[in-house]
């Protein structure tokens, strides 16, 4: 089972902060690791979705991991989700994270199992088949709540969940935290004073 990492980075955010050194540094630890890291730099402040989308345009191996380049791995994050994937014949998982600088945005969330009946915001720290995640893509307008809400879910994560839902894909949730979100100054998520 080969992984990539994709990375998309904000060149000064990432390059003078040591943020990015960080993020990297979380990939080397990795008790499984990947056989390729994409790093994809938003020199033209296209913004994340359309950064990762480019990095993820260059994926050559069968399942591909996101990370901001603001947040790092666990060392067994790629381990964790790699064995509930193959254990479950999964196309889509994700884990659960640590806070640092800032709240749990989504606590409700952690530990439900995933249901097509009943999707919810995840974030896109996950690891994902390629072919999947290629077809879905990262672009597109924002979509109304599911759940009635009548407010929009402006998160690309979250449509880009929503699209491999749609593609029939079986997402599993791994109930573990297997990675650190980091909060800063340039978050609004997990920040609710900023919304």
């Amino acid at each position: 089972m080969s992984i990539t990492v994709v990375t998309p980075s904000i060149p000064p955010r990432g390059e003078h902060g040591g943020i990015l050194e960080r993020a990297l540094a979380s990939v080397k630890a990795q008790t499984t690791r990947p056989k390729e890291v994409i790093v994809e730099f938003d020199e033209f402040r296209s913004g994340a979705p359309a950064t990762r989308q480019r990095g993820l345009d260059r994926v050559k191996t069968e399942w591909t991991a996101f990370l901001d380049d603001d947040d790092e791995f666990r060392p067994e994050h790629l381990e964790v989700l790699r064995a509930a994937a193959q254990d479950a014949e999964a196309d889509y998982v994700y884990s659960w994270y640590d806070v640092e600088g800032g709240q749990d945005p989504m606590p409700q969330f952690f530990g439900l199992p995933w249901d097509n009946a009943q999707p919810h915001q995840t974030t896109i720290t996950i690891l994902v088949r390629t072919s999947l995640a290629q077809e879905v893509g990262f672009g597109g307008e924002p979509e109304p709540d599911p759940n009635g809400g009548g407010i929009v879910v402006s998160g690309e994560d979250y449509r880009f969940t929503l699209g491999c839902m749609e593609l029939g894909a079986k997402i599993l949730h791994v109930p573990q935290r297997t990675w650190i979100w980091h909060h800063h100054g340039a978050n609004t998520s997990g920040l609710p004073y900023r919304w």
